[in-house]
């Protein structure tokens, strides 16, 4: 059968599907959850793929699930993902009564996600597809609540913060030879963005301790562990002129403990902070210099300081020939002069780590309006939110796999990735430290 015409058949049999795939982006949206606490959207996921006769395995990182169409061709195998996770925006109309609210669009992905997969499951065109299309659901992208997943680790049910990384580790990319997701994003009258780049970050945990005293009359006698965070931000800030400007340096710390009362020298004081770079060089550079900054500010009053790193995420590659595929079908649906080219993101995505591995895509869509992660963002429209993705990633994954799957194995052919899931989990684990200093025994 021509390629046109398979994609012809999944973009009519998406249509035929229009209300499902809008109810389950809108139940979803309806039942917002934070990272590896996704039971209930795992449900609404797994039991819509089983209503299309697919197998589902369950709670493949702590929530979320995995299935696969043309489980036993041959050829190159795609990922297809989705995020489950929603974000704490207490402010926004739609949050629940704990904050939690589908903020960042990940209902509107897992929307375009089980639309693509309805169509290329309804239409009929697998049997004429030379590969495997692995379909993920995957949970924690959001890099939120560290305490709650610290407590997971050290009960042995995590590796790793974020679920794409945990995936990874697992295994569950050793069988996929490329990936594919989109992100929601406010572009105006635009309908996509292709070739976007990304920030990578490390993540961190800092504890200053001092010593209490009373702050009226004994401040003397008291080490002030505020005073060293106070000063460990004020030497990070001197260090920004020491950032290369290539690498789009980012550090944000936030004190999340100031002490306990105020008529007592803060003696417990506790920090979260992100650094950020374009470069996995820039990341590392710019994280030792701040712990040198953090260290710096405890040694000046006499405080003792733990400082944790976490292996946040990396940053996104490109891969063009992919990108193009995806152009070409967006054009065809008649997305014609609303496509962007590129885009600077200093935030992080998960999905950096995977196209760190393999040859990978992530357009960014429209039909949203307002910031990501703030009261503003909501849904303006669904067919270009839900509909067009899911026609794109279905019509990608068609003329990847179709015809022997010649355009899949036309990238593969001679690709060398630049990380192996060795190497990568051996930088995982580099970028996982702790560091001990103990002033006040000096």
């Amino acid at each position: 059968m021509p390629v046109d015409e398979l994609k012809q058949r999944t973009i009519e049999a998406i249509e035929s599907g229009r209300d499902a795939i809008y109810r389950i982006g809108d139940q979803i949206f309806d039942t917002p959850e934070l990272g590896y606490r996704e039971v209930k959207t795992t449900e609404i996921v797994a039991d819509f793929l089983e209503s299309l006769g697919l197998e589902v395995e369950h709670n493949i990182a702590v929530t979320g699930c995995r299935s696969f169409l043309n489980r036993n061709s041959s050829g190159p195998c795609i990922a297809l993902m989705g995020e489950l996770d929603a974000i704490v925006v207490k402010d926004h109309a739609s949050a629940n009564s704990s904050g939690h609210v589908h903020a960042c669009g990940h209902n509107i992905q897992l929307a375009g996600l089980l639309g693509a997969v309805y169509g290329l499951v309804q239409s009929g065109v697998l049997s004429s597809l030379h590969g495997r299309i692995s379909v993920m659901a995957v949970p924690a992208e959001e890099f939120v609540e560290l305490e709650y997943r610290e407590s997971l680790r050290k009960k042995g049910q995590i590796s790793y913060f974020g679920g794409k990384q945990e995936l990874i580790h697992r295994g569950y990319f050793d069988d996929v030879d490329m990936s594919i997701m989109f992100h929601a994003l406010d572009m105006g009258d635009n309908k996509a963005l292709i070739g976007p780049v990304s920030n990578g970050f490390i993540g961190k945990k800092v504890r200053f301790t001092g010593k209490e005293s009373h702050a009226g009359s004994a401040p003397e006698l008291g080490v002030n562990a505020l005073n060293a965070a106070t000063l460990a931000m004020m030497n990070i800030q001197v260090q920004r002129e020491t950032f290369k400007d290539s690498d789009r340096v980012r550090v944000h710390p936030i004190i999340t403990k100031g002490g306990d009362i105020v008529n007592v020298i803060p003696a417990d004081v506790r920090m979260e902070a992100y650094v950020r770079a374009r470069t996995i060089e820039g990341m590392v550079d710019s994280n030792d210099k701040v712990n040198r900054a953090l260290k710096a500010g405890a040694f000046a009053v006499g405080a003792d300081i733990e400082i944790e790193d976490i292996s946040g995420y990396l940053p996104i590659l490109n891969y063009p020939r992919m990108d193009s595929i995806f152009r070409e079908n967006l054009k065809k649906l008649g997305c014609g002069d609303n496509i962007l080219e590129g885009g600077d993101f200093t935030g992080s995505f998960d999905f950096g780590d995977v196209s760190q591995i393999m040859p990978s895509l992530h357009p960014m869509m429209g039909g949203v309006k307002g910031a990501i992660h703030t009261r503003d963002f909501h849904l303006t429209d669904k067919e270009t939110a839900y509909l067009l993705p899911a026609k794109a990633m279905a019509m990608t994954v068609i003329d990847l796999l179709a015809d022997g799957a010649g355009k899949a194995e036309g990238i593969l052919d001679g690709f060398i990735p630049p990380m192996t899931r060795e190497s990568y989990l051996s930088l995982m684990q580099k970028n996982m430290n702790r560091i001990e200093v103990k002033n006040m025994d000096v």
